[in-house]
């Protein structure tokens, strides 16, 4: 009677329970349910002296009472009943019985594309790392995948120790969404261009422009983009810049290399180191160039000076009236405008317009070509005439003939080159202010070397003479 008042109680009671063998110094065992009864565990306290030991009967007899009927783990109980009656030692902590967690539902959600996280910079001292080739933006292309829809996952409920089933929950992922110049497609937000890509919180954008803010260096690393760039400070020595679209900089440009399918435009001047090169899709407009070469599909503007420079436009160079252009070598389809031209004392200036560069570039090309096939002819010619096994003299005829054929190819692209390079006789070279002596002008291939100063002239070739001519202005 006393047994059954005990496991009533147990049933009724909240926390820890214990059942008793029904002797005050028999056995024990103190259960312990978790939350939810989802595991139920139990510590097997011995008899004290001569009281009766454990066993099964006790345990089936409170399973019962606590209504304990789903995942009972038998072999854990009767491992720990014959270590607590043999060694006469409490057991705690036992697992006796373990029921079915439930599963969680998860709701379908974007999930942003893991290349597309950001990546941390690496600093490890020994690391050989071009940290000028590190950039913290990220570019994509257009339609590609920025984030892909994760399916929604079923949840399933779960059963406690007695049986009693436990509600699963729902969890909804903090996912992302498209925002400027995205779309979605069926389970795949996409790049509507190709630009910059920017994650504004949970909101995924696309920037079609860049915009730099401080100076290019070790922070940004080379400038990769596929559209129009902007930099608010000056490009540091030793980085380079690659743009799809026009480039605008606030301050001073110190060249290394750079290429631009639209304008540049430098509104504190390029300064190279002999070696720098620009390529401009469009206009170059700019304060002044030094030490560099520059090449412009359209017109290139200067506001004071070109120095020591290889200056190339297929349209025309215009230099302010207070601006010259000082030594080096400058080329424009269409004519040029300068205050001045040269100087004194010092390096030379060329100056070449009525021509296409790009012509004269190739015909130059073609011309070291056939310079080297014909000193391949003369050494092969010479080793034929000492060469007495006839196989060798059969190769080196096939050899001889191959290379005879190219000759006559680059001769006779030369010859159309020639054809072509004369692009605009009209054009004119006009200077305000003066052209100093041992200035070099060259008009439609047609030079004139100026041995006197030349003031307020322009100078223009003459179709009718052939020559060239010098106007006032």
């Amino acid at each position: 009677m006393e047994h059954e008042n005990t496991a009533e109680k147990i049933s009724k009671t909240q926390g820890p329970q214990e059942v008793i063998t029904g002797d005050e110094n028999g056995a024990r065992i103190l259960f312990n349910f978790s939350d939810n009864d989802l595991e139920l565990r139990a510590d097997f306290m011995p008899p004290l002296g001569k009281g009766p030991p454990l066993g099964p009967e006790q345990l089936h007899s409170a399973f019962e009472r606590l209504n304990i009927i789903n995942g009972i783990l038998w072999d854990n109980i009767q491992e720990a009943i014959e270590d607590c009656n043999l060694n006469h030692r409490p057991v705690k902590g036992v697992l006796i019985a373990r029921g079915e967690a439930p599963s969680a539902e998860v709701a379908e959600y974007f999930e942003i594309n893991p290349l597309l996280k950001e990546k941390p910079r690496r600093n490890e001292e020994n690391a050989r790392i071009d940290h000028k080739a590190c950039s913290p933006f990220i570019i994509v292309k257009k339609d590609q995948a920025l984030a892909r829809m994760q399916p929604k996952k079923a949840g399933k409920a779960g059963r406690n120790v007695h049986g009693t089933a436990i509600p699963f929950t729902v969890v909804r992922p903090e996912g992302v969404s498209g925002g400027e110049n995205t779309r979605t497609e069926g389970n795949l937000i996409l790049s509507n261009v190709n630009g910059q890509f920017i994650r504004d919180k949970n909101t995924l954008n696309v920037k079609e422009n860049l915009t730099i803010k401080g100076p290019v260096d070790y922070n940004t690393g080379h400038i990769i983009f596929p559209g129009d760039v902007m930099i608010e400070g000056p490009v540091m020595d030793g980085f380079k810049i690659y743009s799809g679209g026009s480039v605008l900089i606030k301050q001073t440009f110190d060249v290394t290399d750079a290429v631009t399918k639209g304008d540049l435009i430098v509104a504190g001047g390029i300064i190279g180191r002999g070696t720098a090169l620009i390529k401009a899709g469009g206009e170059l407009r700019t304060k002044f160039i030094e030490n560099c070469r520059a090449a412009a599909r359209k017109s290139i503007t200067v506001d004071s000076e070109i120095i020591n420079s290889m200056v190339y436009s297929l349209d025309r160079i215009e230099v302010s009236e207070k601006g010259k252009i000082l030594g080096g070598e400058v080329y424009a389809v269409h004519g040029i405008r300068a205050g001045g031209i040269g100087k004194k004392q010092g390096r030379a200036t060329k100056v070449h317009c009525g021509i296409d560069f790009t012509v004269e570039q190739e015909k130059e090309k073609n011309n070291n070509q056939m310079r080297i096939i014909s000193a391949k002819l003369v050494k092969l010619r010479e080793m034929m005439e000492a060469e007495q096994d006839a196989g060798r003299r059969a190769r080196m005829e096939e050899l001889k003939s191959r290379l005879e054929n190219e000759q006559k190819k680059t001769a006779a692209r030369v010859g159309e080159l020639l054809g072509a390079i004369k692009a605009d006789e009209n054009a004119a070279v006009e200077v305000p202010g003066e052209i100093a002596p041992g200035t070099l002008i060259e008009i439609c291939q047609v030079a004139l070397f100026v041995t006197e100063p030349m003031k307020k002239v322009r100078i223009r070739f003459d179709k009718t003479s052939g020559k060239i001519i010098s106007e006032s202005l």
